[in-house]
C-alpha cells in the first residue's frame, strides 16, 4: 500500500521517505502528475495526490485509497491527519490537492468546494454500568453545559456527571457542539486528543459521559451508546436523519483551481456507487 501517513512528523516538520518519494509533513502539495498513454489508448493515471485534515476520516480514506491504488498502481495517495481546521485551510492555500473535513464549512470559509462523501454518527456514550439507556438531545446539551450535573436528574444513579469531550479543533467535538448548540459553552472534566482515549475514560469511569464516531464504539468495552430521543445511533438512522447527532465527511476542493487528472480521478471514485461497500467497511455510512 502507498498510502503515505504523516500525522506524527506534522509539528516537528520532520520528513518521511516512503515509496520512492520524499513526503513533507504538514500542508505537503502534490507531486506533479506525469500520465503516460498505455499503448496509444486513454492515458494512464500516475502521479501524487496529496490529501490533508479530518482525523476521523482515517479509516474511510485509507480504504478509498487502497482501493483506488489497487487500480492505478502509478497513482500515490498521500494523507496528513492533522484536523480538519488545517485540512480546510491546505485545500485554500493550494497546499493539498483534496481538504479532508468532518465538518461543514464555515461562512468564513469561502472560496472552497465541499463534497460529502459520507456520513458519520457521533454516539453519546456512558459507561456500561450506567442504567441511563436514552437521553433527549436537550438533556445531552444540558449535560455538556453544566445545567444537568448528577445523573439522577435524568433517571439515574445519584452520581456526578463527568463530562470527557475532544480538544479543541476537533472535527468530533465540532460537529457534536454545533448539533447539540454546546460551542463553546461544554464544561469538561477532561478534554482529551483522541477518540480512543475519550472511550476509554468512560470505560473507566462510572459517571463519565462522552461522544465518539459511531464506527469506533463497538470495538470498546466499558461502554455503550445511549439513544437520543429514543433513535439509536444505526447505518440507517443516520443515512435517513432520524438520527439528530451525526456529521458529513467532505472532500473540500478550491474553487476555479484545475486539478490534476488523478485527483478528479480519485474524487469520482469516492462518490461513485462503488465506494458504498468500501465506505460501510470503513465504519461510515455511505451518502446513499
Amino acid at each position: 500500500m502507498k498510502m503515505l501517513s504523516r500525522r506524527a512528523f506534522a509539528a516537528a516538520g520532520v520528513a518521511v521517505v516512503m515509496s520512492g518519494m520524499l513526503a513533507l509533513a504538514g500542508c505537503g502539495g502534490s507531486t506533479p502528475a506525469a500520465n503516460n498513454t498505455n499503448g496509444g489508448g486513454a492515458a494512464e493515471l500516475s502521479g501524487t495526490v496529496s490529501t490533508n485534515g479530518s482525523t476521523s476520516m482515517e479509516r474511510v480514506i485509507g480504504s478509498l485509497s487502497e482501493a483506488f491504488m489497487q487500480e492505478n498502481t502509478k497513482v500515490t495517495i498521500t494523507y496528513d491527519a492533522t484536523g480538519s481546521g488545517t485540512g480546510i485551510e491546505c485545500a485554500g492555500n493550494g497546499s493539498a490537492d483534496i481538504g479532508l473535513s468532518s465538518r461543514d464549512l464555515k461562512s468564513t470559509e469561502t472560496g472552497l468546494t465541499s463534497t460529502t462523501v459520507a456520513l458519520d454518527g457521533i454516539a453519546v456514550v456512558v459507561n456500561s454500568g450506567n442504567g441511563v439507556a436514552n437521553l433527549t438531545l436537550q438533556q445531552v446539551t444540558d449535560i455538556f453545559t453544566g445545567k444537568i450535573t448528577n445523573w439522577k436528574e435524568v433517571g439515574g444513579e445519584d452520581l456526578e456527571i463527568a463530562c470527557i469531550g475532544r480538544e479543541s479543533g476537533s472535527g468530533t467535538r465540532d460537529g457534536f457542539e454545533s448539533v447539540t448548540q454546546t460551542t463553546d459553552a461544554c464544561k469538561l472534566a477532561q478534554e482529551l486528543t483522541s477518540t480512543g482515549a475519550v472511550l476509554t475514560a468512560v470505560a473507566n469511569s462510572k459517571n463519565a459521559i462522552g461522544y465518539a464516531s459511531v464506527s469506533s464504539v463497538s470495538s470498546q468495552s466499558g461502554v455503550k451508546a445511549v439513544t437520543i430521543d429514543g433513535v439509536e445511533c444505526t447505518e440507517a438512522n443516520i443515512q435517513n436523519g432520524k438520527y439528530a447527532i451525526q456529521r458529513p465527511f467532505n472532500l473540500i476542493t478550491k474553487e476555479g483551481k484545475e486539478l490534476s487528472t488523478q485527483a478528479q480521478a480519485f474524487i469520482e471514485f469516492c462518490t461513485s456507487s462503488a465506494a458504498s461497500d468500501i465506505i460501510r467497511k470503513a465504519g461510515a455510512v455511505p451518502v446513499k
